[in-house]
């Protein structure tokens, strides 16, 4: 019983540090270009926001950061990526819906979900907050307020 414990310790604890910065995938972005994410994190702190337009929870998120991402670019110089992981039966929603939330954000397309199953992201919404190229903040869901918990997180990593 002792080993078994042991075993799935060191599995879980090889597991939460195998991943501590983004893969070297490339995305395309609303031009049609391809951004090597593990590049475009590298240097100073990002809010990784994995969406889809038909996730109602995602959008909230998105929307609420929205109201709040000037003052927090001013406040810690965050920028935000909100990579969607629509597939080709979806992807048509996705410009649309950016340009008429008015969103300021990257977005990127992950439509294979390759970064997402990278990373073991099971569902979305998904936010990571990266600094300096490596994962330093995971949530998984989203509810009303947890914007309070994201600025903390960011006020702390600048100081």
């Amino acid at each position: 019983m002792n080993k078994i414990c042991f075993v799935f310790l060191l599995a879980f604890s090889i597991n939460l540090n195998a991943q501590v910065s983004l893969p070297s995938i490339h995305l395309k972005n609303m031009q049609g270009q391809k951004i090597d994410v593990q590049e475009l994190t590298k240097e100073g702190v990002f809010i990784v926001s994995f969406w889809a337009s038909w996730c109602v929870s995602c959008i909230n998120e998105l929307d609420e950061i929205n109201d709040l991402y000037e003052e927090w670019q001013t406040e810690t110089g965050v920028k935000l990526i909100a990579i969607s992981i629509d597939d080709s039966r979806t992807l048509a929603r996705v410009k649309p819906l950016v340009n008429g939330k008015g969103w300021s954000y990257e977005v990127l397309f992950d439509t294979n979900q390759d970064l997402k199953r990278n990373l073991n992201i099971g569902s979305v919404p998904y936010l990571l907050i990266i600094q300096n190229g490596q994962i330093v903040y995971q949530n998984s869901g989203y509810t009303p307020g947890q914007e309070d918990e994201i600025y903390n997180e960011l006020i702390r990593l600048v100081k």
